[in-house]
């Protein structure tokens, strides 16, 4: 019995450390909203209540989702872009939340196809699992401070993991986020993906190449230039702008 009650008081103990580690993980970063107003911009042009709302929702993310380093330190600054990048996609639906990941891994820089950030040829900025990496997400930190400076252009990596996740929360990664696009919605969409893939191979389009992928990556890099550069997507692809308002539920550059 004596044994018992000491294996029990080791677990608890082992519960209450974990736990503390845990809050003082979310406690490192309590004062994110001076570092979301200095490295985000979609933070930054919220007014007084959407700006309360991201937090929140920055706060959510962060409570649901492990997020270690592999070979680096997570710092504070980490932490906030990273939810932010979870939280822009999904900010017209204030209620969502990634029942799809449990963690997510930094890496210090890009990495190759065998999770290796050192040597050979690594090119990979960030990925979503499957498998038996099912729930993980992995991102390059250099790919995601870029993402969120003055020099990110139309990318953002870390966007577009995260907008992976949401095209594959029905269930399959196809470009068409059946849970955010009703059916009367979803030919059009195809037709547009299809249009505009033909105007990228024959160099009529200034959609990053890399959309010439896979329906699933043009939904993903279209999404990055959405959120990235809506003024200028609206005006040079203004259907595609419409398509993508329609599925966030968001009208970035208004008007």
């Amino acid at each position: 019995m004596y044994i018992i009650l000491l294996l029990i008081l080791a677990v608890l103990g082992a519960y209450f450390l974990w736990h503390k580690s845990s809050k003082a993980a979310v406690a490192a970063i309590e004062n994110y909203p001076p570092l979301l107003q200095e490295h985000v911009v979609f933070y930054r042009q919220l007014d007084a209540a959407g700006k309360t709302r991201f937090e929140g929702m920055v706060d959510t993310f962060l409570q649901d989702t492990r997020i270690e380093g592999v070979g680096t330190e997570v710092t504070a600054l980490d932490r906030a872009l990273i939810a932010s990048a979870a939280v822009i996609p999904i900010f017209g639906f204030p209620g969502w939340r990634y029942k799809n990941l449990t963690n997510v891994i930094l890496y210090p820089d890009t990495f190759d196809d065998e999770f290796q950030f050192e040597g050979g040829s690594r090119n990979i900025l960030g990925m979503v699992g499957s498998g038996y990496m099912n729930g993980q997400m992995l991102l390059s930190r250099a790919a995601l401070i870029k993402a969120f400076s003055k020099e990110h252009g139309t990318e953002n990596a870390a966007i577009h993991e995260f907008v992976h996740l949401l095209d594959m929360s029905d269930g399959a990664t196809d470009g068409i986020p059946e849970n955010l696009l009703t059916r009367e919605y979803v030919i059009p969409w195809l037709h547009l993906m299809h249009q505009e893939m033909h105007r990228i191979e024959a160099g009529k389009s200034d959609i990053n190449p890399y959309a010439l992928t896979n329906e699933a990556e043009f939904f993903a890099v279209a999404a990055e230039y959405f959120f990235e550069k809506p003024g200028e997507l609206k005006v040079k692809h203004p259907e595609i702008y419409e398509a993508l308002g329609r599925v966030f539920g968001q009208d970035l550059a208004g008007g």
